[in-house]
């Protein structure tokens, strides 16, 4: 995480559950995220909120008077979805590949440490909580290839920050989709300058596991 967050920051937000509503709520979660520093959980954060609010416009009702709640501890962001159904609950269901629906819940668990639902007399409260790390050295000291590496994924994502892998399944994804893309470039641009791509990827590999055998020794 970019920093240490050693207070809890929080930030709650009425609306109507619409399906427009979803795109500002994304939006507003990315505002809040990037404020206070926690650039890694913003896509997970994103994908949960979209599902915990589409959950509520399909499962209660479009139009019903909803809360968001989204809090960042140094442990965790908890986000919370409140409304006034307590009969509604949402509910993790094997969905099919080629179904068009049900997979809502599945996507909040894959992405999730935990969540669950809290019951009141007149309202429920769905939730759901992503881990934070510990703040920790981004790069291992001295190694110029990945600080080299880093600059070169992030050019891939629009100027983007490239999420760290370490703190989210969905920031492990996209950096290596960012890693694919970059070798894939590479490769058709060995090609077009009259190359071997197999061979210089033979070549990479037999380096690269060089140097970790070097390393090793000399941790040890």
């Amino acid at each position: 995480m970019s920093g240490s967050v050693q207070r809890t920051e929080s930030w709650t937000e009425a609306f109507l559950a619409e399906p427009e509503e979803v795109a500002s709520l994304r939006r507003l979660v990315w505002v809040h995220l990037t404020a206070w520093g926690a650039h890694e959980l913003i896509d997970s954060a994103q994908l949960c909120v979209s599902e915990l609010v589409s959950n509520v416009i399909t499962h209660v009702g479009r139009g019903t008077p909803t809360n968001l709640s989204v809090a960042l501890s140094s442990t965790c962001l908890r986000i919370e979805v409140h409304d006034p159904d307590a009969r509604a609950l949402p509910t993790l269901l094997e969905a099919s590949d080629d179904a068009e629906g049900g997979r809502g819940m599945a996507l909040v668990q894959a992405l999730a440490k935990c969540w669950g639902v809290v019951l009141h007399a007149d309202c429920k409260v769905t939730w759901c909580e992503l881990a934070t790390a510990p703040p920790v050295s981004e790069e291992p000291t001295g190694s110029a290839r990945v600080v080299r590496a880093t600059k070169v994924l992030s050019s891939y994502r629009d100027g983007q920050p490239l999420p760290t892998p370490r703190h989210s399944r969905l920031g492990a994804m996209a950096a290596e989709a960012a890693a694919i893309d970059v070798i894939t470039d590479l490769l058709h641009w060995l090609q077009v300058h009259g190359h071997d791509p197999d061979e210089v990827l033979d070549r990479a590999q037999t380096h690269f596991e060089a140097e970790l055998r070097a390393a090793t020794r000399v941790t040890h």
